[in-house]
């Protein structure tokens, strides 16, 4: 699945005048609108939202904004020129005054609510009232949802203030958060893996917040100082932002009331899904339980891809609750993420998620997410005994399905054309057994070297001499293997489009946000260029500067190797 645009001809977006005229509110106009909201939008204390798809709110405009960057890549995809971001009525709607915008947009946002379960298991002391009646978007205001050049887009900001499920706290994000989602969701699309996309990073010059964070040269776990910190708001794109905590959510109140609204929300936010992220995929002719099986089926595919996709690249969410699982199928909310540098299948970026939610782990996470999506829209289906059965079967296929295209994304990255159980499963033995670069050896593996001398640059260590023997041993098993392939130049090419060069490390990041917070932007846009080209071999500058392994100093150090929270 694909977040960019599919337009073989694009119009192009010169203008504000022409942005606007995009404007088409079907989230608004098709769903439900909590009966307690004020209309206004000025809806800011947490309180409970007992019914209602979204509530109305108003986001908090950044005081003395000012622009950081924008997604030229993402700007070209939309068809939008990059004039527009300089647009003053633009600018003034994605740094949070929304009162910029003019019909037939709206001069309001809006939040929604969502349930939280987390491998499976409910939970509700999460919300301030313990009733899982105030837990959803604190922070994330949804200001925009339009047709660009055919296709449906929604805008949301990233730190826009206070909605009802705040939940106490400001609605704010930091500039350092703030770049980190920026610039990771953009590498992910140049990637190839399914994201949310970036549009624009505005900061307040005159703005702080006040946050727990690392001091200098920290091994701690946790926080260890108070920072004071730039606000910032980025705005994030997507076909929607509808996730499986928010099909999860009507499904408990149906499950627990008897007024038939409750069912009816249920059925109303699944068939919106269908409208927003499956229309080209369900036939609309189908009765409304067959649409569900095919979503079902539509769904567990995008699901194991993606996180199969994750696991390819090195990425690791860190925190894949169901309220960070879109139901599009795509990588929604860069909170505590990580990209494994030294490879261990327990790699976890966030020092709060445990092992479950580690590196190799995300498979079992991803069906225990879809375990709830499936527990959550089988109740609209229940009367139906054939779909029933139909739609049951693609939940016990789950697991099968997963693990053969697990197997055939380690056949790729190894340049294999069917999958090697032996080849694999040492391979993964001799990894964890030596401190390698996930990424860097994968990339030098696809020069297709004759010895090990040219793996050497990958490991952190050198293996001592019967570990060498063993990585040599299956690095001639592997040769033989790819003997019975096609052409080495041409396994040589497509693995290096299965492996990247260039991948995320936190290390290099950390000065671009530091740099931001002093009002310099320039190794933000460095990054942006070398991110968005991961698997072209760049220049020699960039290749020493960016093609390295971690240094010694960075590792188990808090806020680069590991950290408690985002912010």
């Amino acid at each position: 699945m694909s977040l960019t645009p599919k337009s073989p001809v694009k119009t192009i977006i010169n203008n504000f005048d022409e942005f606007v005229q995009l404007a088409d509110y079907s989230l608004l106009e098709k769903l439900n609108c909590d009966p307690d909201a004020r209309g206004e939008g000025n809806d800011h204390s947490p309180r409970e939202v007992y019914s209602g798809h979204y509530v109305p709110v108003t986001p908090t405009p950044l005081p003395d904004p000012e622009y950081v960057t924008h997604s030229t890549t993402f700007f070209k995809d939309l068809g939008f020129h990059d004039d527009l971001v300089q647009n003053q009525e633009f600018s003034r709607i994605f740094s949070g005054d929304i009162t910029a915008a003019r019909p037939p947009m709206r001069q309001v946002g809006w939040a929604t609510g969502y349930a939280l379960s987390i491998y499976g298991t409910e939970y509700t002391q999460q919300c301030p009232f313990g009733t899982g009646n105030g837990y959803g978007d604190g922070r994330a205001i949804s200001v925009f949802e339009g047709l660009v050049n055919g296709q449906r887009w929604e805008m949301q900001l990233k730190g826009g203030g206070r909605t009802p499920y705040c939940r106490g706290a400001d609605g704010r994000a930091v500039l350092r958060s703030s770049v980190r989602e920026f610039l990771a969701q953009e590498h992910m699309h140049a990637l190839r893996v399914p994201t949310t996309r970036s549009l624009t990073l505005y900061t307040s010059k005159s703005e702080t917040v006040t946050r727990p964070w690392y001091s200098q040269n920290s091994h701690s776990t946790n926080p260890d100082i108070l920072v004071d910190n730039p606000v910032a708001i980025t705005t994030r794109v997507a076909p929607s932002f509808l996730r499986v905590g928010q099909l999860e959510l009507f499904a408990r109140r149906a499950r627990n009331s008897n007024d038939p609204q409750t069912f009816e929300e249920l059925q109303k936010i699944a068939a919106h899904l269908i409208e927003r992220e499956y229309k080209n995929e369900i036939d609309q002719s189908l009765s409304f339980s067959e649409q569900l099986v095919v979503l079902a089926k539509a769904f567990r595919q995008r699901l194991i891809s993606l996180v199969v996709n994750w696991i390819r690249v090195g990425y690791c969410q860190g925190n894949f609750n169901s309220d960070n699982c879109a139901a599009g199928g795509f990588t929604l909310d860069y909170g505590p993420f990580g990209f494994c540098e030294v490879f261990d299948p327990e790699y976890q970026p966030w020092t709060g998620g445990g092992k479950h939610f580690s590196f190799f782990n995300q498979p079992v996470a991803a069906e225990a997410n879809y375990h709830m999506f499936w527990t959550a829209l089988r109740p609209l289906i229940e009367k139906d005994s054939d779909s029933l059965e139909l739609f049951d079967d693609v939940r016990r296929g789950f697991s099968a399905e997963m693990q053969v295209q697990i197997q055939n994304m380690w056949a790729a990255k190894l340049g294999l054309t069917e999958y090697s159980s032996e080849l694999v499963k040492e391979l993964i033995v001799l990894m964890t057994s030596s401190e390698i670069d996930y990424t860097i050896f994968f990339r030098e593996l696809s020069h297709i070297p004759e010895n090990m001398k040219v793996l050497n640059k990958c490991f952190y260590v050198t293996p001592p001499k019967e570990l060498q023997e063993k990585w040599e041993a299956w690095l001639d098993l592997w040769r033989s293997a790819l003997s019975n392939e096609l052409e080495l130049t041409a396994i040589s090419e497509k693995m290096k489009q299965t492996n990247p060069k260039y991948t995320w490390r936190e290390w290099f990041i950390v000065p671009a946000y530091r740099e931001a917070e002093k009002g310099n932007y320039t190794l933000i846009r460095e990054l942006q260029a070398v991110l968005n080209r991961p698997y072209d071999e760049q220049t020699k500058e960039v290749e020493e500067k960016y093609y390295q392994l971690r240094p010694k100093e960075f590792f188990y150090s808090g806020g680069v190797s590991h950290y408690s929270c985002s912010s």
